[in-house]
């Protein structure tokens, strides 16, 4: 296939421009030059903002057009509207950060969804997952059946420059105690950005449209943190902290990531159905590889870029 990336020169992108690869396609990709581009010589540069318009597109055609960093609808709805009769799909990747919180067992694709009552907003930092919402619904109006969304849950990896993930990977492997949220059985979910990316390339090689959380399996924190000490060699004593003493301390998200407490209203975002993604061809690798693979390229980084592990008496009197 040959096939447009809006977006693609880094982590998430990147990851879908490399399986894309390594399955035998070629691969245009679209994006504003400043992000540091190592991808190989195989990828077409086209160079442009997607604010400004899509005039570096010229009038090539793809049989597929993968949206990366579609974050406001009225730019994915002209990128949508452009490529109209130019691509044969078009997979707009969006967020589990899209449906409303709710008391349900589980989050599948049907869940509701935010409902913004400013539509016309564009705060992105305040408003990410309704944005994303009415960016789906663009891509949907202009293609039907020829749109596929892909809702991935927190990406993990190397390369990951939220450090979102790879902060355990890193506390855990000092091997020093290591502060931990809850009691240890929170649900805690996430995606490897490389099984997120071979993933989209299959999606599009086998023509399937639809909806489909991107996410490995839930599972506890206890569990959660066991493999990803297995797969960094760690034996780091954990110190189990109750969400409201975290709290009374000041340590949430910021402090320690990922961790959602039970009683928080997004919660359920943890236990994220992924059936309709499996059966449509997700594969996700060992956990225990994600964390090893993650902090092998952490450390190669510069010392201030990597995550600092939170004290055991951080926040404290």
């Amino acid at each position: 296939m040959n096939l447009l990336v809006l977006g693609g020169t880094r982590f998430v992108g990147k990851s879908i421009v490399l399986a894309a690869l390594e399955r035998g396609h070629s691969v245009t990709v679209f994006t504003r030059g400043q992000t540091p581009d190592d991808l190989p010589a195989a990828v077409t540069r086209l160079h442009g903002d997607r604010s400004e318009g899509l005039d570096a597109l010229g009038a090539a055609t793809w049989g597929a057009c993968i949206d990366v960093n579609g974050y406001l609808p009225r730019f994915v709805r002209h990128s949508a509207e452009v490529l109209r009769g130019r691509v044969e799909r078009y997979l707009f990747i969006s967020t589990v950060s899209v449906y409303a919180p709710g008391e349900r067992e589980t989050t599948p694709e049907t869940a509701p969804l935010i409902e913004l009552d400013d539509p016309a907003t564009e705060d992105i930092a305040a408003h990410y997952g309704g944005l994303k919402v009415l960016c789906e619904r663009a891509v949907s109006e202009v293609y039907g059946e020829r749109a596929t969304h892909v809702r991935p849950h927190i990406v993990a990896g190397p390369e990951d420059y939220t450090r979102r993930f790879t902060y355990w990977p890193e506390a855990l492997a000092k091997g020093e105690p290591v502060l931990a949220p809850g009691d240890g059985s929170d649900p805690v979910q996430y995606i490897d950005a490389r099984d997120l990316g071979m993933f989209v390339v299959h999606l599009l090689e086998t023509g399937q449209g639809g909806i489909y959380n991107a996410a490995a399996p839930f599972s506890s924190w206890r569990e959660f943190l066991a493999q990803i000490a297995a797969g960094v060699g760690s034996a780091a004593e954990l110190h189990w902290t109750p969400a409201t003493e975290l709290e009374a301390r000041g340590l949430g998200w910021n402090e320690l990531p990922l961790y959602v407490p039970r009683a928080a209203d997004d919660q359920v975002l943890m236990r994220t159905d992924t059936a309709a993604a499996v059966a449509a061809g997700l594969r996700c690798r060992p956990l225990e590889e994600t964390a090893r693979e993650t902090l092998a390229w952490s450390v190669q980084q510069p010392a201030e870029a990597r995550p600092r592990a939170v004290p055991l008496d951080s926040g404290q009197p």
